[in-house]
């Protein structure tokens, strides 16, 4: 007992020194700022902030616009969100540094003098990757993970990192390092994750582009409920080198990296930036693919494929209404609208992604938390991994009666054989064959489909992990995938909801109703979607439902 209490002592001090440094690095933005206000009294930064990236690059470029003044703009409206949302966990002073050479050096890449911000999990030079464990602390970086070196060749400077749920495998935000991240739009409702903390800095405004992971929604789920767009390419179309995993060497669910920002002509530009020579050289695993500018800057009408639900998760009022409004806005556009069917989503979702991710009987997710002071934020999930098999077994025979779906949860967090694994491998491929002769078949360019929202409140997430069937379907199809906000919650959407059942009527459905309630104002997305490598194709397809 007596070394169990000295060694939780010493973890709880490695705790408080991470959140000194991180109350520092607040300290250090508000020093910064004051400085610079002293001595450039007259800068409206209120202007500066009001710019959208495309026309912000143009004026750092040309001269007309200070980097000095866009940088410490975004630094003071980072530290004003950051108060406001606890979204930041460390702000990269190197970035003063780099800031007065960019000055001098000429090199007027595509993103010269543009502020971003960077997930936790994305390594940056002489700084922590931590995830949220006490373990990963007082472990910086030897080297910038490749997306963070294109971005700084391409002129961008990394300024802050931001926060992530324990493990990452977590739609909220919320660790025992550095605590709970709020949603900027209503502070008693997550900021969605695990790039809340991105998806809390950019919906606030401040950062301009944000950088994230993806690997059942970590980027889509902190766009809608925040407000902005994001974008999930294709797995290995952005280099993941230097990028730490929520689960290490599973290959059943596609993680991706991608932007997150205020508009879709943003995110373009992120892409662009990074699908370079720089790229290709440093990750000779990354398919030399350029940005396509023919595909989007096209005006050709598309058909569209779309459905308003997968049948597993019923979706809100609200959900339900945006798919509804944005396809009628796009038929009145003149595309082609062809209704699309989904079809055992709930097996896709248990038994390729689960049992996908977890095909080791979740023992190196387990293994994650020994030794850490709190036991992740994955609710019944990490319970069920950490079970005897025995226990999964009996709880699932039990629960058969009372439930279609209970049963899965045991067995998928079995442990597999190699066999196994290499089925399920041949399973998804299959299935995955089978999405896209359907997609053809109906001749489709794109896909309009749902996004889950709007935001949840803080804590439910944990209770609802189930509900990632959106957007977790398209990381086992391995698809490009964005969001982009379309509509509000409304009081006729709040009024609707009371009549809210779901599609089984139990638990899960009855939390899901009590989480989505009382959000009027809230923002809702869609999701568009495109086949494997057309990221240029779904960000015209964004564009248009944005403009729309």
């Amino acid at each position: 007992l007596l070394l169990r209490w000295r060694r939780r002592r010493r973890l709880w001090r490695k705790v408080e020194a991470a959140r000194q440094r991180q109350e520092r690095s607040l300290v250090q933005m508000e020093m910064a700022i004051w400085r610079f206000r002293e001595q450039n009294p007259s800068v409206n930064m209120v202007s500066i902030l009001s710019l959208p990236l495309p026309e912000l690059s143009r004026k750092l470029r040309d001269g007309s616009l200070p980097l000095e003044h866009v940088f410490y703009a975004y630094v003071g409206k980072a530290l004003q969100i950051a108060t406001e949302t606890n979204c930041i966990t460390e702000y990269l002073q190197e970035s003063e540094t780099q800031l007065r050479k960019a000055k001098v050096s000429g090199n007027l890449g595509l993103l010269y003098g543009v502020p971003v911000s960077i997930k936790d999990s994305i390594d940056c030079q002489g700084h922590d990757s931590t995830l949220g464990f006490i373990k990963n602390l007082n472990k910086p970086a030897a080297e910038d993970s490749v997306v963070v070196q294109v971005l700084r060749r391409q002129g961008a400077i990394p300024f802050v990192k931001t926060n992530v749920p324990q493990s990452l495998i977590s739609y909220d935000c919320k660790n025992l390092i550095f605590g709970q991240t709020f949603n900027p739009l209503l502070y008693t409702r997550s900021p969605g994750g695990s790039s809340g903390g991105e998806g809390a800095l950019v919906g606030g405004g401040g950062s301009i582009l944000g950088f994230g992971t993806d690997v059942g929604g970590s980027l889509r789920f902190p766009a809608a409920f925040c407000g902005v767009c994001a974008l999930k390419p294709t797995g290995n179309r952005l280099s993941k080198k230097g990028i730490i995993a929520g689960v290490v060497g599973q290959k059943a669910v596609a993680a991706a990296v991608g932007p997150m920002a205020k508009d879709v002509e943003s995110l373009a530009l992120g892409m662009r930036a990074l699908l370079c020579k720089d790229m290709f050289d440093l990750d000779s695993t990354v398919p030399p693919l350029p940005f396509n500018e023919e595909v989007y800057s096209s005006t050709q009408p598309l058909r569209i494929g779309y459905y308003e639900t997968d049948f597993f998760t019923m979706p809100s009022p609200a959900m339900r209404r945006a798919v509804r409004e944005t396809k009628q806005l796009l038929e009145d556009a003149g595309h082609t609208l062809v209704p699309f069917e989904l079809a055992n989503v709930d097996y896709v979702i248990f038994n390729f992604c689960i049992r996908g991710l977890f095909a080791d009987g979740a023992a190196s997710f387990v293994r994650k938390f020994e030794g850490e002071l709190e036991k992740s934020s994955t609710g019944l999930l990490f319970w069920l991994a950490k079970s005897p098999n025995w226990l999964k077994t009996l709880l699932s025979w039990i629960a058969k009666p009372f439930h279609p779906l209970m049963p899965f949860i045991g067995f998928v967090l079995f442990f597999s054989t190699v066999d196994e694994v290499w089925s399920l491998h041949h399973e998804i491929e299959e299935f995955c064959h089978q999405f896209i002769a359907q997609w053809k078949k109906l001749n489709l360019d794109v896909m309009l489909c749902p996004m889950l929202g709007p935001a949840l409140g803080i804590g439910y997430p944990a209770k609802l992990s189930v509900a990632v069937s959106y957007t977790m379907l398209y990381n086992a199809l391995d698809f490009p995938a964005g969001v982009v906000p379309v509509t509000m919650v409304t009081d006729e959407d709040e009024e609707e909801l009371k009549s809210y059942q779901g599609y089984f009527r139990d638990w899960w459905d009855r939390n899901l109703a009590k989480a989505f309630h009382g959000s009027v104002g809230l923002p809702v997305a869609v999701q568009c979607v495109a086949l494997p490598w057309q990221e240029e194709l779904c960000l015209r397809f964004m564009k248009e439902v944005e403009t729309l």
